[in-house]
């Protein structure tokens, strides 16, 4: 089993930056990707970046130059978030794939952007 808690969300104003922290427990050496995904109001799930184990990322289009994901060798995962948008309000997810490719979620953490 794997547990993730997700830190540092919070209210920006349009323009400026967060950084979120993921913090992995448990079976950490079992972790494969990475990634972290976010539900805005009204909208269904989405992924934001991912990584995986030889680092390599991957990025939605909407974030691409502004957000950066990057993980240590606990395990933990950070996306730098810069040049917030307002469409970037929503809830973050942190997520983990295990060599087996299952899922473990965190409970998330409330990103709001305002104007």
């Amino acid at each position: 089993q794997v547990r993730l808690v997700e830190s540092g969300g919070g209210l920006v104003q349009a323009g400026g930056s967060l950084r979120l922290s993921c913090a992995a427990s448990g079976s950490i050496d079992s972790i494969n990707t990475m990634g972290w995904y976010r539900q805005g109001p009204g909208k269904e799930r989405e992924l934001v970046a991912r990584i995986n184990s030889e680092g390599s990322t991957n990025y939605a289009d909407s974030v691409k130059g502004r957000f950066t994901i990057s993980r240590d060798n606990a395990k933990n995962t950070y996306l730098q978030m810069n040049s917030l948008k307002l469409d970037d309000t929503g809830v973050y997810y942190c997520r983990a794939l295990d060599i087996l490719w299952r899922p473990y979620w965190g409970q998330g953490t409330q990103v709001t952007v305002s104007s």
